[in-house]
C-alpha cells in the first residue's frame, strides 16, 4: 500500500514539474512531438525526374497515354529555363514557313498567350540572320501555373522538393531513392526518364556521361530601368567600364564587355556567369551567388554614372540559368555534321529547329542554317548505351558539343520530350524497353496527341 502511495506521489510530482517547465498553451494549442521522416514507397508505370521544359511535357504525353506518372522536381515550380530561369521565349517552333515542332508544349504555349493577351509572330515571314524574330514571348509565372494545372488534369503526382539520390534496376523496374522535405522515398518505376538537364539520374544508374573541358557560361535573368538609354554618353559609359575592369572592380566577361549592350537589353539576356554548373546543390549554390553578386557590383557601378544614377533592379530570377553540363552517351551521339545538314534518322521522333549557339566568355555568334534544312532527333540519341526501361529528354541527350548548344532550346526539348512520353508509356504498357517499342506504335501515339514527327505531314 504504501509503495502504491509513494508511486502516485511521484507520478503527481511529475505531472507538476511538468507544468513548471511547459510555456502556457494558448486556446487551440497543442504540444507536438518532434517531427518525424516520413519513409514510404510508391508505385508507377513512368518516373520523371525533373519538371523543366521537358520534362513537363514527358509526364503528360505519358499521362495521357494512360499510363501512371510520378514527377519528381526539386525546385518549387515547373518550367525550370522558360519559369525558373527566366527565359519566356521558348522557340523556335517553326522553320521555313511550316511547323516543325507542335504536340503538347505548343499547346501549352498558345494557352499562355491566349491568357495573357499576347500576340503571336508571324511565322510566315522569315526570320533571316534575326531567329528571335521567330520567339514567342510569354508571361512565365503564368505560364508556370497553367503548366501545373495540366499536369495535375493529367493525372501526374507531383512531387516537388524532392531529388533522387540512387536508382537501381531490379527484376524489370527501376528502384529509386529520393529525399526531400521530410521525406524519405523509394519510387518503384518500370520506367525512367531522365529531364534533369544534367544527366544526374542517368549517372545515378551507372551510364556513362559526356562533359566538355569548359562549358558554356550561364546568365542570370533580369530586368532594369530608371534611366534613358537614347539620352545617356554611351562613349563616355564605356570608357569608365573599361577603366574599372583595368582596375579589378568588374568582370569584363561578366557582361560580355559591353556595358553599352547591358544598358541597351535592360538586363535581358546579356550577362554571363562563367562556369555555372547546375549538378549539385554546391555548384548551383556557387552558380547563383555568382549571378547575384555580379550583378550587384554591376548596379553600383551603373548609378556612379551620369544619366544613371538611378538605375535599379525591377525583377530579378531566382536562379541562374545553366546552358551546358553532362550529356548521356547513348546509342546514337547526334553530331554538329547530323545538325547543320538535317540528316533524317530512321528512328527520327522530333525535329529540332535553332542556330549553333556556343556561349563563351567573349559573348556568342549564332551559326544558322542553310535554308530548308531541318534537324531531326532519333530516338536512339534520348536512350543511355546499355540501359533498359531508361530515356532522357533535354539538353542531356546524346550529341556533340556544336550540335547540343542548339538542341538544347526549349521547343526542341518540348519536342523529344514528348517523344520520350509517347517511348515510356509504350514500353510500360508493351512490357519492353524502349528502343524494342514498334516505331509505327510510337510515331502513331505522338501524332495522336498533336506532335509532329519527321517524314509526317507537317502543319502550315
Amino acid at each position: 500500500m504504501e509503495k502504491v502511495k509513494r508511486r502516485s506521489a511521484l507520478t503527481a510530482l511529475g505531472a507538476l514539474s511538468l507544468g513548471m517547465t511547459t510555456p502556457g498553451l494558448a486556446k487551440g494549442e497543442v504540444l507536438a512531438e518532434p517531427y518525424k521522416l516520413q519513409k514510404k514507397t510508391l508505385k508507377t508505370d513512368i518516373l520523371v525526374v525533373g519538371g523543366g521544359t521537358a520534362g513537363v511535357v514527358a509526364a503528360i504525353q505519358a499521362a495521357r497515354a494512360g499510363r501512371k506518372v510520378i514527377l519528381v522536381e526539386n525546385g518549387s515550380q515547373l518550367g525550370g529555363t522558360t519559369t525558373t530561369g527566366g527565359v519566356a521565349f521558348p522557340g523556335i517552333f517553326f522553320a521555313w514557313g511550316k511547323q516543325v515542332i507542335g504536340g503538347i508544349g505548343w499547346e501549352m504555349v498558345q494557352e499562355a498567350v491566349a491568357l495573357n493577351d499576347d500576340t503571336l509572330p508571324d511565322f510566315s515571314i522569315p526570320h533571316g540572320r534575326h531567329h528571335p524574330r521567330h520567339q514567342v514571348r510569354l508571361n512565365g509565372q503564368l505560364y508556370a501555373m497553367l503548366i501545373e494545372e495540366k499536369t495535375i488534369e493529367a493525372g501526374v503526382q507531383i512531387r516537388f522538393y524532392e531529388t533522387p539520390t540512387s536508382a537501381v534496376f531490379q527484376k524489370g523496374n527501376w528502384v529509386v531513392q529520393t529525399v526531400g522535405k521530410g521525406t524519405s522515398t523509394e519510387i518503384v518505376a518500370n520506367q525512367v526518364i531522365d529531364c534533369t538537364g544534367n544527366a544526374y539520374t542517368a549517372s545515378l544508374a551507372g551510364f556513362t556521361l559526356l562533359r566538355e573541358s569548359v562549358t558554356q557560361p550561364g546568365t542570370l535573368m533580369f530586368q532594369i530601368g530608371g534611366y534613358d538609354f537614347k539620352s545617356l554618353d554611351l562613349k563616355m559609359i564605356q570608357a569608365r567600364y573599361q577603366e574599372e575592369i583595368k582596375k579589378g572592380n568588374l568582370v569584363k566577361a561578366d557582361f560580355r564587355n559591353n556595358i553599352v549592350g547591358l544598358l541597351r537589353s535592360a538586363g535581358d539576356n546579356i550577362q554571363h556567369v562563367l562556369g555555372a554548373d547546375s549538378t549539385t546543390s554546391e555548384t548551383h549554390t556557387k552558380a547563383n551567388i555568382d549571378g547575384r553578386m555580379s550583378l550587384l557590383k554591376t548596379l553600383r557601378f551603373l548609378r556612379t554614372l551620369p544619366g544613371c544614377e538611378k538605375t535599379k533592379i525591377i525583377d530579378v530570377q531566382n536562379e541562374t540559368g545553366v546552358r551546358e553540363t553532362y550529356r548521356i552517351d547513348g546509342h546514337y551521339k547526334i553530331t554538329h555534321e547530323d545538325y547543320v545538314t538535317g540528316k533524317v534518322f530512321d528512328d527520327a521522333v522530333s525535329y529540332s529547329y535553332y542556330p549553333i549557339d556556343v556561349h563563351d566568355e567573349n559573348g556568342v555568334v549564332p551559326d544558322h542554317l542553310k535554308e530548308g534544312v531541318v534537324p531531326t532527333i532519333p530516338l536512339r540519341a534520348l536512350v543511355p548505351k546499355n540501359s533498359r526501361n531508361f530515356l532522357v529528354a533535354g539538353r542531356c541527350l546524346s550529341s556533340d558539343r556544336l550540335a547540343n548548344s542548339a538542341l538544347r532550346v526549349q521547343a526542341s526539348c518540348m519536342g523529344m520530350g514528348q517523344a520520350a512520353g509517347a517511348a515510356a508509356a509504350l514500353a510500360s504498357r508493351l512490357n519492353k524497353s524502349p528502343l524494342e517499342v514498334p516505331f509505327a506504335d510510337l510515331r502513331k501515339l505522338i501524332e495522336e496527341h498533336g506532335g509532329i514527327v519527321p517524314g509526317s505531314a507537317q502543319k502550315g
